[in-house]
């Protein structure tokens, strides 16, 4: 449910605020006053586009903020927004930010967004609905949707089938099954693993074709990393093997030096120190400051006695085989050619080279893997098969229910001698099943049923859409929208749209823009729009009536002046009546 609606800097609009409550919430005013900006505030809540020049002139942005309820329905959120709201919060703030330049930023639940996630939860939560969104009822697969949701609600017993057909009906109908929506959703599932069966068994006749030519290549390649063995980590070794190797001369050299200035030939480090040592060692126990200097000469001595016997054993170990370093340099090339043949990497290669143990293994066996493929097939497409011909039956209980209602419902919108009929067709299996759903509307006595888009006006069609959506339940969970649905339609027709309008609301929520009284007086709140246009530039501002100010604004949508008792009297009968 939509809480709260925030409007600053669109178009007319310099700011503007509605609470809405649950029920008929009703926006009037003058044509051009600027009504159809909410309309697309709201557009731009559900993800669209922002039309060029909606940011009011001297302002450099424009911003739409709306507060939804939740109602526990935090699935509608990303998870990565949902998991970050504070426990037990049950509302969400939905925005959209636009400059002047035209660039814009969405947001959800305070957190940086994208359209289309907000498109995805602003769609769950908000229905937008005009004349020209009706004719979206003249979609096949949107008129398969309403189709659908009177299925489930009728299964569900929620009175889809409101005042039309006794409980026994329903189920020698065979809509008393549960859960016709799961049954959808397991099908579009079903389907998905269909198309994946038959695209793997096309692959595999496709390289049945091409078997001993594959095979050749995986078998050569896998033998080629299989001669090589490759170990990761092991270029690391080689490279400090091979550049020891190429300077091994200059090793040797300076090894030889190290150990013959350590060692302990006269003129050397080594001799020296062992001369000092054996001097102190005849004033031994004389001086004890001396004695200690004389412990730490012998430690050094013995020290570079032992470093010099090491170079000495490290420059025997120092090998100059010009062999050796031509094996690690034709290994390291090795290596590299299978980097770059297999993806770059040591650990790519190794994959690469697992894949193609895999692949010889199905080639090898191809035929085992054809009838696995064929049998995964057969099974995908009868569960499918199964699941479509469920769908279908429910579909073809529920397509009279659902034309029955219609036309009760069409008797209260001025469409007393109207007729409905849903005629379900075969067509190519699809994630939705194999119909194809068609609304035939007659809506005058003596005229054959057509198609409803041959057959509806516009404001036919608007009242056609109002009824589906009563009977249908579509969509009756998120905030229901009228962009001047009512357009074409006027005296006790209007009354009438009101009535189910307000009837819709019971279940939910309903915002209506609208310029008719007969609706008007029936809202649950009432916002009227009113421009002013004494400034340089126009603005336009949202005001919430108090009961006495709604009947003025009756009076005005009735033509009447202030003044006019005549049409106050009216004005006063529409609301008392309501």
């Amino acid at each position: 449910m939509l809480l709260e609606l925030r409007v600053e800097n669109l178009l007319l609009i310099e700011r503007a605020e509605l609470d809405l409550v649950p029920g008929l919430n009703v926006v009037t005013g003058e044509t051009g006053a600027g009504k159809t900006v909410l309309a697309h505030a709201l557009d731009l809540l559900l993800g669209a586009k922002p039309r060029s020049g909606i940011v009011r002139p001297g302002a450099s942005e424009a911003w739409v903020e709306g507060v939804f309820a939740l109602n526990g329905r935090t699935d509608v959120l990303p998870p990565e927004i949902a998991e970050r709201l504070p426990e037990g919060e049950d509302e969400v703030v939905l925005a959209r930010r636009v400059t002047a330049e035209g660039r814009s930023r969405a947001f959800i639940g305070g957190r940086s967004a994208t359209a289309a996630d907000l498109r995805e939860v602003g769609g769950a939560l908000l229905a937008f609905h005009g004349q020209h969104e009706a004719r979206r009822l003249l979609s096949p697969a949107a008129q398969l949707d309403l189709l659908d949701a009177f299925c489930e609600r009728a299964a569900k017993g929620a009175g889809g089938a409101k005042r039309t057909g006794s409980r026994a009906t329903k189920a020698k109908a065979g809509v008393g099954s549960t859960g016709h929506l799961a049954r959808r959703d397991a099908h579009a599932a079903a389907h998905a693993q269909e198309r994946d069966a038959r695209r793997r068994l096309a692959e595999l006749h496709d390289a049945a074709g091409a078997r001993e030519r594959e095979l050749d290549l995986l078998r050569f390649e896998l033998q080629e990393i299989d001669d090589v063995a490759p170990v990761e980590g092991e270029q690391e070794e080689l490279a400090a093997v091979r550049e020891r190797l190429r300077h091994v001369e200059a090793l040797r050299g300076a090894a030889y030096v190290a150990s013959q200035a350590l060692g302990s030939e006269e003129g050397s480090a080594g001799a020296g120190l062992a001369a000092g040592e054996s001097a102190l060692d005849g004033v031994a126990g004389v001086d004890p400051e001396l004695d200690v200097l004389a412990a730490r000469l012998s430690s050094l001595r013995i020290e570079a006695d032992d470093l010099a016997a090491e170079l000495a054993r490290h420059l025997e170990r120092l090998d100059a085989d010009p062999a050796e370093l031509e094996r690690v340099e034709e290994r390291l090339q090795a290596l590299s050619r299978l980097e770059r043949k297999h993806g770059g990497s040591i650990a790519a290669v190794l994959d690469h080279a697992e894949r193609c143990r895999q692949r010889i293994a199905e080639y090898e066996d191809v035929e085992g893997a054809t009838e696995t493929a064929e049998a995964d097939l057969a099974e995908a497409r009868a569960r499918r098969e199964i699941l479509a011909d469920e769908l279908t039956a429910a579909r073809a209980a529920g397509g009279p229910l659902l034309a029955a209602a219609v036309v009760e419902r069409l008797v209260d919108l001025a469409m007393p001698s109207a007729t409905l009929e849903v005629r379900l067709e075969p067509r190519e299996p699809g994630p939705t099943g194999a119909d194809q759903c068609e609304l035939l509307l007659a809506p005058n006595p003596g005229v054959p049923a057509a198609p409803v888009r041959d057959s509806a006006s516009g404001g036919e069609l608007s009242r056609v859409m109002l009824a589906l959506l009563a009977v249908a339940g579509a969509g009756t969970d998120a905030t229901q929208v009228f962009d001047e649905i009512d357009a074409g339609v006027g005296g006790q027709t209007g009354r009438a749209v009101g009535e189910q309008l307000r009837a819709l609301g019971r279940e939910g929520q309903v915002l209506c823009i609208t310029h008719l009284p007969q609706i008007a007086a029936l809202a649950d709140r009432h916002f009227a729009i009113e421009k002013d246009t004494s400034q340089d530039t126009a603005v336009t501002a949202v005001r919430r009536l108090d009961d006495p100010e709604v009947v003025g604004e009756l009076v005005r949508m009735l033509g009447g002046e202030s003044g006019d008792e005549g049409a106050r009297r009216h004005a006063e009968e529409l609301r008392s009546a309501a």
